[in-house]
């Protein structure tokens, strides 16, 4: 299984452009009219691709959840997502308003009637959150549609993403894997990029990226630079909005630096430590070769009192064999200043 695979008509892996999966997420906070707006925004600003939340409450949570507060907000989690989900009818619209656009759209279904609604859409691909990277049974079950995976990672360890691959592994599906710490916002010292290199290491065949919940690019683009294909950030029309993902979200301004910048890091990318062939137009001027500073009759011998080394490099011997000529007799008489050649050098 080759590390990259096939999104629709784009294709995502280490030799192509990074991905910027553009995540307006809850943000719109369950208003159609509001996803719209962001959606035209996002696009205007480059996206390819929008991710959204697709949350079937009832089938996601128990009432138990009215008691859980996240840490970035002060209500239950449970009517936050009832207050931000969009109902059916209204997800179709949003996916083939995104489609008219000609972006691509996946999104994230939270519990196994999500998924089945994702299905009945028609989708392409499905995004998997950290939370539900353990969620074997909820894995299992979209794995079985056969469409690419891309799953987050966060609050999993090396054995708990190893039994999650397994299962995807077993169905032949493609998949990324993309990092995540999950605090909203992430503070720089919890990135931690070694964890990104460790995914890369233990799954080689890995499509790898970051899902990155800071609250600047940075992170994105040092995830790039450490070989990431894909990249997941929140994005909202305006970070004048209420809502608890908006703190870690791009605005339109941030994401077109995202998407370009990514771009150019990727280029990058790579190489070996040699010299490049386009740089020989500066190793002409800033090279030096072995050159005469006094006059030598043919038959005397090359010392350091009538030999040295001035640029440009253009001439035969090189800096590095100035020692190899010392000690050796010219072959015919050098006038001083002249780039000498091994013609000129008996042996």
């Amino acid at each position: 299984m080759a590390n990259e695979f096939k999104l629709m008509d784009r294709l995502v892996g280490i030799n192509y452009d990074p991905l910027v999966i553009v995540e307006i997420g809850i943000n719109h906070e369950g208003s159609i009219k509001t996803a719209f707006k962001m959606v035209d925004a996002a696009h205007k600003s480059g996206a390819e691709i929008i991710k959204h939340q697709t949350h079937v409450v009832e089938d996601e949570m128990s009432g138990e959840a009215r008691k859980v507060i996240p840490g970035n907000a002060d209500v239950s989690i449970y009517d936050i997502m009832e207050s931000c989900a969009l109902n059916e009818k209204d997800e179709i619209k949003l996916k083939k308003y995104v489609e008219s656009k000609g972006m691509i759209f996946i999104s994230t279904p939270f519990s196994r009637a999500a998924a089945d609604r994702l299905e009945r859409m028609g989708g392409s691909v499905y995004k998997i959150g950290s939370g539900e990277g353990n969620n074997y049974p909820l894995i299992e079950h979209i794995a079985s549609f056969g469409k690419p995976m891309i799953v987050s990672t966060g609050m999993n360890d090396i054995a708990s993403i190893r039994k999650m691959v397994n299962i995807l592994e077993k169905y032949n599906i493609q998949y990324a894997l993309l990092h995540t710490t999950n605090l909203y916002p992430t503070p720089s010292h919890l990135v931690r990029f070694g964890a990104m290199q460790e995914l890369q290491k233990e799954f080689p065949h890995a499509v790898i990226g970051l899902s990155d919940h800071t609250t600047s690019n940075l992170a994105c683009f040092g995830a790039v630079a450490l070989g990431a294909s894909i990249l997941e950030g929140h994005f909202t029309d305006s970070m004048e909005r209420d809502g608890p993902d908006i703190v870690n979200s791009m605005d339109p301004e941030a994401l077109t630096e995202l998407i370009n910048g990514s771009i150019e890091l990727a280029k990058m990318c790579g190489g070996k430590k040699e010299e490049a062939k386009e740089e020989q137009v500066t190793m002409d001027f800033a090279f030096a070769t072995v050159v005469t500073i006094k006059p030598l009759k043919k038959g005397g011998m090359f010392t350091k009192e009538n030999l040295w080394v001035k640029r440009p490099g253009t001439g035969e011997i090189k800096a590095e064999n100035f020692h190899d000529v010392l000690g050796k007799s010219a072959t015919q008489y050098i006038k001083p200043n002249e780039h000498i050649s091994w013609s000129d050098v008996s042996e």
